[in-house]
């Protein structure tokens, strides 16, 4: 007998930053977190997220609200507490992975460089690859790829657009000159 895969499904909320949505799947004994959308000039989150995964459907359980207060604490500038237990990370390469963890590791209120991290992964001149692997990053705010920023100082990309990268960045202390 064929089993059934387990259907997503979504936790949106509203932020001061427009909306965030949570795609998760039931899987009986885990809770797994498939993806994290933010709201941009793209669509809104949850529009995303159902283009994304068509036939998705509306739910919460303890650990997706707990996930969802996180993200509201990143977002009103304090500091969360992230269980990335239930994030799912076989949906990275394995090259995504680890640079979603050395990510993972830069301290609040500091930023590296897409060239620094290719550097401190070993793979000097990969720079626009950890970029795009930042940029395809399925689990923003979990994941701090706000704190990546270009070599030559500039802010750089972000899935919620460069406004709610620079606010992220500035509740966490960094300072920008009159260029940016």
């Amino acid at each position: 007998m064929n089993k059934i895969p387990p259907s997503p499904f979504i936790y949106s909320l509203q932020t001061g930053f427009d909306e965030v949505s949570i795609v998760w799947l039931n899987t009986g004994n885990d809770h797994i977190v498939k993806r994290i959308f933010l709201s941009s000039e793209n669509g809104s989150a949850s529009a995303l997220a159902s283009t994304a995964f068509p036939g998705i459907s509306p739910g919460l359980n303890h650990h997706i609200k707990r996930l969802a207060d996180e993200i509201e604490i990143i977002l009103s500038g304090e500091i969360p507490k992230f269980n990335i237990h239930i994030i799912d990370f076989s949906v990275c390469s394995a090259f995504q992975h680890i640079v979603l963890m050395e990510e993972r590791n830069i301290p609040r209120g500091e930023v590296r460089s897409y060239g620094w991290i290719a550097m401190k992964l070993g793979m000097p001149g990969s720079a626009r690859a950890v970029g795009n692997a930042l940029a395809a990053n399925p689990f923003p705010l979990v994941i701090p790829c706000h704190r990546a920023i270009r070599s030559d100082g500039r802010i750089g990309g972000f899935q919620g657009g460069p406004a709610m990268k620079r606010v992220l960045l500035e509740m966490e202390g960094i300072t920008f000159n009159p260029s940016g």
